[in-house]
């Protein structure tokens, strides 16, 4: 398994902007994609970031969905409420609980 966490700042005020680009490209996308193992879209304490915690069946199969249409449209719908580049940390998943 192989994990991501991809930190987006928003420019200020504009995470609920940010989220309705995610709703209308990438949620669609996460749940259409079978290599898409845990995926967690979080709101922390600072209101202009937002965090994806993503696991997938292989650093394959992450890079591939970071190069797929869906989130390169979501980069650029997303471009305008960003403070900068998503800041990417790759994992290397040593357990996971399943779901319930």
């Amino acid at each position: 398994m192989y994990g991501l966490i991809i930190e987006h700042r928003t420019l200020p005020g504009k995470r609920d902007a940010l989220r309705k680009v995610w709703d209308a490209l990438m949620q669609p996308a996460i749940a259409a994609n079978p290599d898409h193992i845990s995926y967690a879209y979080s709101f922390g304490p600072d209101a202009d970031v937002v965090i994806a915690f993503q696991v997938y069946s292989s650093q394959t199969a992450a890079q591939a969905f970071l190069n797929h249409p869906s989130y390169l449209d979501y980069l650029a719908q997303s471009r305008p409420h960003l403070a900068g580049d998503p800041k990417i940390t790759p994992l290397d998943v040593q357990w996971l609980k399943p779901a319930a």
